[in-house]
């Protein structure tokens, strides 16, 4: 029922299918990291490099990867680019376009960014020899290190606390202080992270209150209803485009076994039903061809749609004249008309 209910919802418009493709990529994002298995080098000239990379290498490729896999980038630059022809552009439109796809696409990285502050292990590769781990206890800092380890090893404190990260060195078995400077570097990465989570949430709360009271929602309805037209508008071309390909093709094809067959007709009855169901679908190819059967006239056709696209105004097909069927006795009573 459940998953019913979400596959309607997901079909029902590109918007859906959208925000979709992005709680995905938020999902796929937590799932890589989670199966990530980070190993920080424990080097004071790599940590904080190698840690920054993991956290921001991978948003960058989610949100591009965001931005590839949205419709509205597509409708949004074929709109922004488009000739004017005998249609107007509405910057509007495209700004509305740009903004619903900058706040899908940066979904899956904001996700990745939060998930690593909250886990802690890259922020504790990062800054474990910076002064956060440096202040801890501060002059009982040495005390512990000289009570966890052995006096001959040779190595300073910087190079001690590049080692922080990496629990199986031998420098801090049977020491404490390892496990110290972990939960309070930790600590200061999950701080962060649920910092940054509430800061999005009442800014988005704070949007959301605030933004009638600035902006006219009348203005705001038309906005949207000529984004998402601009949407249905280039499905149904492509749907027709298809349409009329598959029908193309199969005429050309049919024609070709036409020519190529010999003189000689053989001659048999036809019946009547199977004359009128060819005739019938002939009918509805040649309806679905709309008279465009050369290429040429498809070339045209297909440039005359970039270059000139039809201003938006439907009067003349919307009342189009049509037939109007009226029922008479022999006396010349209505029994029914639909006029």
């Amino acid at each position: 029922m459940q998953c019913a209910f979400l596959q309607k919802y997901f079909q029902s418009n590109s918007e859906s299918i959208s925000n979709g493709i992005c709680i995905i990529l938020a999902l796929v994002s937590v799932k890589l990291y989670t199966s990530f298995d980070f190993n920080c080098p424990c080097l004071p000239q790599y940590n904080k490099l190698y840690s920054l990379g993991v956290m921001i290498v991978p948003p960058i490729i989610l949100f591009f990867l965001g931005v590839l896999v949205n419709r509205h980038t597509g409708v949004m630059m074929d709109e922004w680019m488009r000739p004017i022809g005998e249609r107007s552009k509405n910057p509007a439109v495209v700004k509305y376009l740009f903004s619903a796809m900058i706040q899908r696409a940066l979904l899956a990285p904001m996700v990745w960014i939060l998930v690593t502050l909250l886990d802690g292990k890259i922020f504790i590769c990062a800054f474990s020899i910076s002064s956060v781990g440096l202040k801890l206890h501060g002059p009982n800092c040495l005390w512990f290190l000289s009570s966890g380890m052995p006096n001959n090893t040779g190595l300073d404190l910087i190079r001690i606390m590049a080692k922080v990260p990496c629990k199986e060195d031998s420098i801090f078995r049977n020491s404490s202080f390892r496990k110290a400077v972990s939960r309070y570097i930790r600590c200061y990465s999950q701080a962060v992270g649920w910092s940054i989570l509430l800061l999005l949430i009442l800014l988005g709360a704070l949007g959301r209150l605030i933004k009638p009271c600035f902006d006219d929602h009348a203005t705001f309805l038309q906005t949207r209803y000529w984004s998402n037209y601009l949407d249905v508008e280039q499905k149904l071309f492509d749907e027709t485009c298809v349409l009329h390909a598959r029908d193309f093709a199969r005429k050309c094809v049919v024609q070709f076994f036409e020519d190529m067959r010999e003189d000689t007709i053989l001659r048999l009855p036809h019946p009547p039903s199977i004359r009128c169901y060819r005739e019938e679908e002939e009918d509805e190819e040649e309806e679905r061809l709309h008279g465009i059967t050369k290429q040429e006239q498809v070339d045209q056709l297909l440039n005359k749609w970039y270059y000139a696209k039809p201003e938006l105004d439907v009067t003349r097909i919307a009342y189009r004249p049509r037939a109007c069927v009226t029922w008479e006795d022999q006396d010349g009573k209505t029994l029914y008309s639909d006029v």
